[in-house]
């Protein structure tokens, strides 16, 4: 089940330190807690992360077991399909955890089957409940390892919904690029200030320079610790975040507000390129690196802990920059965990948030001034339907066409429309990107 053709960076969690073969026990346990936690709900894994068993890990210890999680989170519906083969009845949920963590580490990480089974068999008989299973699970393990995974499917991967609802929206042969992309461990994308060289950032943290002036690297490990860091040349965003700061195309000396900004990327963008920016954002723990991010770069912004539909302030602005909240389903190479932890309810729900907020966000706007619409969503209630729906609500509006190749966004992103729609399987040939929509809409004075 591993991938072949374009390297795949190495998890960041296991570029250092011991072999995976020396990693102990109680890491296994904690990936299987963490892949439940991420199961469960949204942020489950994040919060898992901070509790006592993960804590009491070594860090290198801690980081390879959310790779393990994150691996089997990638391939949870292959590695099921491998496991149903095998087995009779569904054992209990912790036997099938146990097997699930080890077939993870084989298939996806490489790591040495007899290293992989033997801790899961150690695991399946300390503890009382799966005990009784310790021999099945030494049984299905090497079964799959003497004879092979068999064939899977990569759709498999995506809950039954979504699959779905993306064949109807975007066709099959999507579909099959989304499940693809799905199954891969993102590199790290990197935006630069203006004047910083990307043909210089690229050499110095061994990755390429990609269209717009993105920078993209296999490195792994802190980024605190990457050339440049300190020196508050760059920050951490994904290609296609970075489209909707281009795409909203702000001037030296133009107002600019953000409105859900957190955590950040947009607002350093806007700074950077010489806006007057005001940030606004509801979660002030989540603007906090905002916060530090605009210290370490040198860029300034006012920066408000307030959600953007209770804020008092009569001003108005050249350019807003609305990137409302969603079901982040477009963001599944980085958190493989949001396609099990969204449901159906949730899109319609949200939907209506982004409703309110784009009425919101056409009272900012100056007459003559623009605003930008973004979601990370794939879920077009969280994109072109909610533009179609404001332009009929909103007729001093109108939409100015993208360019997506000035934006540093796949051609194929354009829309009928003069949208952008950008999925993770474009720029397959370089690894992929976030998943997004984004229009630009000009106030008519």
């Amino acid at each position: 089940m591993a991938t072949k053709g374009r390297p795949r960076p190495a998890p960041a969690e296991v570029a250092q330190g011991p072999s995976q073969d020396d990693i102990g026990v109680e890491a296994r346990v904690v990936a299987g807690l963490l892949l439940n936690a991420a199961l469960e709900k949204r942020n489950g894994l994040d919060e898992a992360l901070s509790q006592p068993a993960a804590r009491a890990l070594e860090p290198v210890d801690r980081a390879f077991a959310r790779a393990v999680a994150m691996a089997a989170l990638r391939r949870l519906g292959e590695i099921d399909q491998i496991l149903n083969r095998r087995l009779q009845k569904s054992p209990p949920e912790a036997v099938r955890t146990l097997m699930r963590i080890a077939l993870a580490q084989t298939l996806v990480l490489e790591t040495p089957a007899f290293a992989a089974v033997s801790t899961a068999v150690k695991l399946a008989e300390r503890d009382p409940k799966t005990r009784p299973y310790k021999n099945l699970v030494n049984a299905v393990l090497r079964g799959v390892g003497r004879e092979g995974p068999g064939l899977t499917t990569a759709e498999s991967n995506l809950p039954d919904w979504i699959a779905a609802r993306w064949k109807a929206t975007y066709g099959e042969a999507a579909l099959t690029g989304l499940a693809l992309a799905a199954r891969e461990e993102p590199a790290t994308d990197l935006s630069l200030k203006p004047g910083v060289d990307p043909a210089a950032v690229a050499a110095a943290v061994e990755g390429e320079a990609l269209e717009g002036g993105t920078v993209r690297t296999g490195r792994r490990g802190d980024v605190a610790t990457w050339p440049g860091f300190d020196d508050g040349d760059w920050w951490v965003q994904d290609a296609a975040a970075a489209v909707p700061g281009r795409l909203l195309d702000v001037k030296p000396g133009e107002t600019a507000l953000d409105m859900c900004a957190a955590p950040g990327g947009k607002t350093l963008q806007l700074a950077a390129a010489g806006a007057s920016v005001t940030a606004l954002d509801r979660s002030a723990p989540r603007l906090k690196r905002l916060t530090q991010n605009l210290e370490r770069t040198g860029l300034t912004a006012e920066v408000i802990a307030v959600p953007a539909e209770d804020w008092e302030d009569d001003r108005t602005f050249d350019a807003v920059l609305l990137d409302a909240p969603c079901t982040a389903t477009g963001t599944f190479r980085r958190n493989p965990e949001v396609l099990r932890a969204t449901k159906p309810a949730e899109v319609a729900k949200l939907a209506d948030v982004q409703h309110r907020l784009l009425d919101v966000a056409a009272e900012r706007v100056k007459p003559g001034g623009r605003m930008v619409y973004c979601t990370c969503s794939l879920e077009r209630e969280e994109g072109e339907t909610q533009i179609i729906a404001f332009l009929r609500r909103n007729p001093g509006f109108r939409t100015v066409a993208a360019d997506p190749a000035a934006l540093g966004a796949p051609l194929e992103a354009l829309t009928p429309e003069g949208w952008l729609r950008i999925l993770p399987s474009m720029w397959a040939e370089h690894g992929g990107l976030d998943g997004f929509f984004a229009a630009k809409l000009e106030r008519v004075s």
